[in-house]
């Protein structure tokens, strides 16, 4: 297939999972289809709500899968070692602009099994690397739930105030937060520690250096010094310029721990690129093993980087005395030049870079 035909989000996914193959990752296929109870039990982890159901031959609901990573882990055998597979698979979910169901083509990895440091790594680095190929022009925000939660366990305020708080840092939020903690009896202490949290965006070594005043002890302290490893270890890539830590990035604390993240591309309003690491979940699933992965949106980048449409290179214009073979031989070379070719009677509504007149001559 010639790749001036592809479509830029056909030729980003074609592109990612050749890098991935890169690093060992297996191509992966599934159904399009799940059992619907799988959605339910895990409702919490799905991004966005609404999914699509229907009742197979044997009357078990089934439904359109919402999700690549459920289905993945459903059908993994959590033995013991390190399963890596990439897949490019459409999902259904709820459009945020249209309120209806759309299909959305994804690009992702999954990791599951004895993840380590290098693990971790290796997964941002090829989220880092996935955003390149589309454009130079992108940032990886990373986020570590580990520092949040070690902060609110020590506050003890339970599992509500916990759920409100993250919707606030979610929205960077910091009068909400802050009246938030007035509203709970947050110590200043720990209000103005959390407030810190919430507020402090930017480069890696910047952002550590004014957490670690208030990251001073215990699991919070450990969970900043696993950040700035990985951090440091990102700043040796090519992509040093093109981390940033923003603990906005957040993902449901029941399925997600340490590690969060989401790529953003200059020209696109949203993330184009989310991941995490996502223990909780299959322990929640009854499994052993450790995860993490991402998804790539690759549905966000149609049209994206691309000139206007030309229509075709070459149209050929012709009327009723224009032999057939004329119009048929001319196409044919135009075509065996490599040129897309179109050929009508009249011009009305064709886009076109260069026409060739078979009613009298080349213009």
């Amino acid at each position: 297939m010639s790749d001036a035909i592809l479509k830029k989000e056909e030729k980003v996914a074609f592109a990612l999972r050749a890098l991935y193959q890169q690093y060992g990752y297996l191509s992966y296929k599934m159904s399009k289809f799940e059992e619907y109870d799988l959605y339910v039990e895990n409702k919490d982890f799905l991004v966005g709500e609404g999914v699509i159901t229907f009742n197979d031959t044997n009357g078990k609901l089934l439904a359109l899968k919402p999700d690549v990573t459920l289905s993945i882990i459903k059908n993994d055998g959590d033995e013991a070692g390190k399963r890596k597979v990439c897949y490019n698979e459409n999902v259904y979910r709820i459009s945020e602009k249209t309120k209806q169901f759309k299909e959305i083509m994804q690009v992702g990895l999954e990791c599951i099994g004895d993840i380590g440091v290098y693990d971790v790594f290796e997964t941002l680095y090829l989220a880092m690397s996935s955003l390149a190929a589309i454009s130079p022009s992108f940032v990886l925000d990373v986020s570590h739930l580990g520092v949040v939660s070690s902060v609110l366990e020590e506050i003890g305020l339970g599992e509500k105030f916990a759920k409100e708080l993250m919707r606030k840092i979610g929205e960077k939020n910091l009068h909400e937060t802050g009246e938030l903690c007035d509203k709970y009896g947050v110590s200043e202490e720990n209000k103005q520690r959390l407030l810190t949290i919430v507020g402090t965006y930017g480069a890696p070594e910047k952002v550590i250096k004014t957490l670690s005043k208030v990251c001073t002890s215990g699991k919070a302290k450990q969970a900043l010094t696993r950040l700035q490893t990985l951090c440091d270890l990102l700043k040796t890539t090519e992509f040093a310029d093109n981390i940033r830590i923003d603990f906005s990035v957040v993902n449901d604390m029941n399925y997600y721990n340490d590690i969060v993240f989401k790529g953003f591309i200059d020209g696109i309003g949203e993330g184009v690129l989310s991941g995490g690491r996502y223990d909780k979940m299959l322990s929640r699933m009854g499994r052993k093993s450790g995860g993490i992965g991402f998804a790539v949106y690759v549905d966000l980048l149609e049209g994206f980087g691309e000139e206007k449409s030309v229509g075709v290179d070459t149209l050929v214009l012709y009327d009723e005395a224009t032999p057939i073979e004329k119009i048929a031989q001319t196409t044919r070379t135009l075509v065996a030049e490599g040129k897309r070719v179109k050929a009508q009677q009249t011009t009305a509504g064709a886009r076109f870079k260069n026409l060739v007149d078979l009613t009298g001559g080349v213009r």
